[in-house]
């Protein structure tokens, strides 16, 4: 079989367990759609915990992020692949239009914040990676994605974290930059809503 027929078979077989394993449709929706939010979530918990090197993680998540959907939209122009439900008769869970199949952002939005947060919190990393599978397989599961949009994007979302990591990690330019980003939120974050040790630094002045 061709690569496309063997990731159609997948699909097929994903996709069918809607109608056997009907109970779980509903999970499955949301993950597809809601479940991407969590990491919205939690990236604005890690940053207003107010530590230093979570606010890193959270900077590098950011652009790492920005820079695997612009590569997405780029593929999705140049290699156009219809959703499974425009060229197949399909189980469809969940309403989308019928744009770019391949990549899926939704895998490379996940799996990019879970990678980044891996690489700095290994224990937390593996519970968003996790999450980002689910994601991932709901997407196949509820008619929107073939198994080879999810895995594609998941790959584009860990390579650019890796590489926005290793740029920040060597290169004195790009990590003095984001420092500095990071320091100035600080200081007016401290005028504007001052945390517990502001006020007592302020008092002891």
């Amino acid at each position: 079989m061709s690569f496309t027929e063997v990731d159609y078979h997948w699909f097929q077989m994903i996709n069918e367990l809607g109608h056997t394993l009907a109970v779980l449709n509903p999970i499955m929706r949301l993950f597809a759609s809601y479940a991407e939010y969590v990491f919205y979530v939690g990236v604005v918990i890690y940053w207003f915990t107010r530590h230093e090197v979570k606010r890193r993680m959270v900077g590098e998540s950011i652009v790492a992020a920005c820079l695997a959907l612009l590569s997405s939209g780029i593929i999705g122009h140049f290699f156009y692949r219809d959703r499974p439900f425009v060229t197949h008769t399909v189980l469809q869970l969940i309403a989308h239009p019928a744009n770019a199949s391949f990549p899926s952002d939704h895998a490379i939005g996940a799996f990019v914040i879970a990678t980044s947060i891996w690489i700095y919190r290994k224990k937390d990393g593996w519970l968003w990676l996790i999450l980002a599978g689910c994601i991932a397989f709901s997407r196949v599961w509820t008619g929107v994605h073939y198994p080879s949009d999810v895995l594609g994007g998941a790959f584009i979302g860990v390579v650019a974290a890796a590489a926005v990591h290793l740029v920040f990690k060597h290169s004195s330019v790009a990590e003095k930059g984001l420092k500095q980003l990071i320091d100035m939120y600080t200081r007016v974050e401290a005028k504007i809503w001052p945390s517990h040790e502001d006020r007592s630094h302020i008092i002891r002045k």
